[in-house]
């Protein structure tokens, strides 16, 4: 699986391609009055008779009135027909990977984007995480801000950053009545323009991965404030790891007035654990049971290799003995958001293993041998129901798993609670929601991301029909929401404090968007 993402060209540009979601066809119905007032075609007749006595002849008045009836059925089938061709084509929903003809073009339908935002950087990032900031936690209103790190794949290697961001002034999709931008709303927008502040840290070699430490306590008390660290790992290219602590970078985003002037340029630590094997598996563990005066990294590598790391305030501690049981290139690594000492893995191997970090020959305990037809290549713990772990390969492939199906990885494997074959290419991230179990994002390299929610049942009333019932039969109900528009994209998250807010990062840039199913 070819994981790096691709150098820009000199001449580079924002991305113009997107995607028209679903649309409801609007078809104009046929008003009532414009059929003509109901009345008794007999009734005049019937009066003259009465009052003048004349012998009608039946046969000579039928004929007269088929003439009628004939003529007032042409002209209704006239303005039928006016009608029709006066009625606008309906649009069609595209399906990713649908044939588009001679001119035309793919645009995002923009009522069904409450949020929607593009940033197209220097260099692309292969990774990139969320910081938490000072803001509140369930922030609904607009505009809307964030603050994330990123690691950058530069064409030149010198040229490579740690950068935190600040993201500001991100209004809601503005549209008028005939669905186009509001020009009478000028004057918001200007309020409202997008503004990117950042600090730059020079990192040796492109960064792979890179991941903040999750911090404990409400999403409300904010990032710690210097001299407490933040700690921020990359995976470079070059096999090693770094710690950095963007504490400092940060706050001077976030309260400029009160920030230092210095900014430290050097990683706190640096890790040389696996050499010259460079890797893309990363992640800290997830703080359980209160405050903790260390914290555990753990790193896997290209050539088969776990290493857990102890960090303390002043000290690194690495591991020297690697967890070993995987038999090609260890992909992502998840720590259990339950238990403390449990982690989990995925390889190129085609497995899934769950370690615990007590056992002494440091060899996995449970596991899938054969949980995708090719490499896994991304896994993720769900948050709120602990049991459940989804995962995606490069075959494109999706999977749910019930944690409490594992056996030993020789055991026969387990049939996934959920499988979707929706996307084409390798998968290339995915994460569950932070506080709705069912719900998952994806995203592959189809440039797709995916928005799923399991507790979707399919209703056999309201599959499609018509026209559009074989093109849509095979878009599974738990699908909520196709978003394309970049490029080779790379890795996908939720927001925490925004709720429904999902960024994603790709080789022409950012995008950050809420969906339609998530504006709630």
């Amino acid at each position: 699986m070819g994981k790096r993402a691709t150098s820009p060209s000199a001449d580079a540009s924002p991305v113009t391609k997107s995607t028209t979601a679903p649309a409801q066809a609007e078809r104009a119905a046929v008003d009532d009055e414009g059929m003509g007032e109901f009345e008794d075609q007999w009734e005049d007749e019937l009066a003259g008779d009465e009052e003048f006595g004349e012998v009608i002849d039946a046969a000579e008045h039928d004929d007269d009135d088929d003439d009628e009836n004939q003529e007032r059925a042409e002209g209704e089938m006239d303005l039928d027909q006016q009608e029709e061709e006066q009625r606008p084509p309906s649009p069609k929903p595209y399906l990713p990977g649908g044939k588009l003809e001679e001119g035309e073009v793919l645009a995002p339908d923009l009522s069904t984007y409450p949020l929607l935002h593009s940033f197209v950087p220097t260099w692309p990032s292969l990774s990139f995480d969320i910081l938490r900031d000072n803001d509140g936690e369930e922030r609904r209103g607009y505009p809307v801000s964030c603050a994330l790190v990123a690691g950058t794949q530069a064409q030149d290697p010198t040229a490579n950053e740690v950068t935190v961001m600040r993201w500001e002034g991100l209004g809601k999709t503005r549209r008028d009545d005939n669905g186009s931008d509001d020009e009478d709303s000028d004057d918001e927008d200007t309020e409202d323009d997008p503004v990117l502040t950042y600090r730059a840290i020079p990192h040796k070699g492109g960064v792979n991965r890179i991941r903040a430490r999750p911090l404990g306590g409400s999403l409300a008390s904010g990032p710690p404030v210097p001299p407490d660290p933040y700690h921020v790992a990359t995976f470079a290219e070059t096999g090693k790891v770094h710690i950095f602590d963007v504490a400092p970078h940060l706050n001077s985003l976030l309260s400029p007035a009160t920030a230092s002037s210095t900014l430290s340029k050097l990683p706190l630590f640096t890790i040389d654990s696996h050499g010259r094997a460079e890797g893309f598996a990363l992640d800290w563990a997830k703080p359980i049971g209160g405050a903790s005066s260390s914290y555990r990294l753990l790193s896997g590598d290209i050539h088969s290799k776990i290493y857990l790391t102890t960090l303390t305030q002043s000290s690194v501690t690495p591991s020297p003995k690697p967890f070993l049981s995987h038999t090609d290139s260890v992909e992502d690594i998840q720590w259990s958001p339950s238990e403390a000492t449990v982690f989990a893995s995925c390889s190129a191997d085609r497995s899934i293993r769950v370690w615990d970090v007590r056992v002494k020959d440091r060899k996995s305990v449970i596991g899938v041998a054969g949980a995708h037809e090719s490499d896994v290549n991304v896994i993720s713990w769900n948050l709120t129901t602990n049991y459940l772990l989804a995962s995606g390969g490069d075959e494109g492939g999706i999977k749910v798993w019930d944690l409490r199906n594992f056996k030993g990885t020789k055991a026969p494997a387990p049939t996934p609670v959920a499988a979707f074959s929706w996307h084409t290419a390798p998968i290339t991230s995915i994460e569950w929601h932070p506080t709705e179990d069912s719900c998952f994002a994806a995203s592959g390299a189809d440039d797709q991301v995916t928005l799923w929610d399991l507790s979707v049942e399919e209703d056999e009333d309201e599959r499609p029909t018509g026209a559009d019932a074989d093109r849509l039969k095979d878009v599974p109900a738990q699908l909520l929401f196709c978003h394309q528009g970049q490029t080779d994209i790379k890795e996908v998250h939720w927001h925490p404090q925004l709720p429904g807010t999902v960024l994603s990062t790709a080789s022409d840039g950012f995008n950050i968007f809420k969906a339609l199913p998530f504006s709630q």
